[in-house]
């Protein structure tokens, strides 16, 4: 919580991946795209195609800090080819 807290504040802000449990990414291609209570459990990440999904933060398995290429493990082409 505290690694994401910190890339999600970082000046200037860098995008970052968010790797799930269930083999997922997720990108954080802007800080406006992510809300969350710090001390909370969940998080809300807003997508390209106006949904949105919401996080299990505990369920994050690891995080990829930098612009990089896009991820393409969860399976929707919109999202990466958005990104």
């Amino acid at each position: 919580m505290e690694q994401l807290s910190k890339a999600h504040r970082a000046q200037p802000f860098c995008p970052f991946t968010l790797h799930m449990a269930d083999g997922r990414s997720l990108r954080v291609a802007h800080p406006e795209n992510l809300a969350y209570n710090p001390p909370g459990r969940t998080a809300v990440l807003a997508l390209p195609s106006d949904d949105h999904e919401i996080i299990d933060l505990l369920l994050v398995t690891s995080m990829t800090v930098g612009a990089g290429e896009p991820p393409t493990t969860n399976g929707d082409a919109e999202f990466a080819a958005a990104h």
